[in-house]
């Protein structure tokens, strides 16, 4: 099992950026894939990014549109998410997932159901 602590959510102006943080911990937490997700008010939690284990290999949105990077330190295995020119449809928590997969790539965890493990979430909330 693994345990997943996101931080780094804040309140932030239309245009500014964030970093987000997620530390994985536990059996075998190194080898697993991480993502983010992210939930408003009223809609279904959707798919940011996702990193395989050993950080080499990412996917993202459609929708960012190249604002957000996705980036692992494989030696703390924490995930990151900086998120740039924030705009006030990214109000969401942003929930940190991981998963184990033997082949990253044909696995594309970009759904859900695809993610086994969840943090609890890290609020962020863009004004205009």
């Amino acid at each position: 099992q693994v345990e997943l602590v996101e931080s780094g959510g804040g309140l932030v102006q239309a245009g500014g950026s964030l970093s987000l943080s997620c530390v994985a911990s536990g059996h075998s937490a190194e080898r697993y894939a991480m993502g983010w997700f992210r939930q408003s008010t009223g809609k279904e939690r959707e798919f940011v990014a996702a990193i395989k284990w050993n950080g080499q290999v990412t996917y993202y949105g459609d929708s960012l549109k190249g604002r957000f990077t996705i980036s692992k330190d494989v030696n703390t295995n924490t995930a990151y998410l900086q998120m740039n020119n924030l705009m006030s449809e990214d109000t969401a928590v942003y929930y940190c997932a991981a998963n184990f997969y033997r082949d990253f790539v044909k696995a594309r965890p970009t759904m859900v159901r695809g993610m086994d493990h969840w943090g609890k979430g890290t609020l962020v909330t863009v004004s205009s």
